[in-house]
């Protein structure tokens, strides 16, 4: 399946990209409106500043065209920022995708960053998590959504206080966590979202 990782100008890509390909994919990262409309699976990922990430998909046209995938009905997967990014406002600054209602908020804890491994706790079944009830992920964020309607998110990890770890609701998907650095479990999930994509 080829997989369309959208280039915002940030973030090492190249890590996730081998990922997807130990998945079975056959991932190119782009700032072509087209390939990113036509592909069968659009990925935005990465790491960094919201603001930037965001401003960086305007200047390309990426953004819009993520956007007209998903009133297409075409499956957009974000990772990390790109979860975040599918959300409105964020605190970090700067205005995501706006593709689920909510906003992104800076963590409530002691610990901020969140960073390294965390359970996983599943609230629903979903195509992306199936078989990793419990397993461990890789976690680098200071930020997090907090999506508007309870029924799209699929998983949470308790980092003092619930965090919002994968949403997922109609054609668009994501986690906060990296899959690329999660191990099997992580490899799973991109396996996972490549057989969501084909049935969204």
């Amino acid at each position: 399946m080829r997989v369309a990782v959208a280039d915002y100008g940030a973030g090492n890509l190249r890590s996730l990209c081998a990922a997807l390909a130990r998945a079975g994919a056959a991932p190119f990262v782009t700032t072509d409106e087209t390939e990113v409309r036509e592909a069968p699976l659009a990925v935005v990922a990465g790491v960094g500043h919201v603001a930037s990430a965001a401003d960086g998909l305007a200047r390309t046209g990426v953004g819009a065209a993520l956007r007209d995938r998903v009133e297409a009905g075409r499956p957009v997967f974000g990772i990390c920022v790109g979860m975040q990014l599918l959300f409105g406002e964020s605190e970090e600054g700067g205005r995501g995708l706006g593709l689920l209602p909510g906003v992104v908020r800076r963590l409530q804890a002691r610990r901020v960053p969140h960073m390294g491994w965390n359970a996983l706790e599943p609230c629903r079944p979903c195509t992306l998590l199936e078989g990793l009830d419990g397993a461990d992920v890789y976690f680098a964020h200071s930020y997090a959504a907090e999506p508007e309607q309870e029924t799209v998110i699929v998983a949470e990890v308790d980092h003092e206080g619930r965090v919002v770890a994968a949403v997922e609701g109609g054609a668009v998907t994501g986690v906060q966590f990296h899959p690329e650095r999660s191990g099997p479990a992580g490899a799973r999930v991109l396996a996972n979202a490549m057989r969501w994509s084909r049935s969204a």
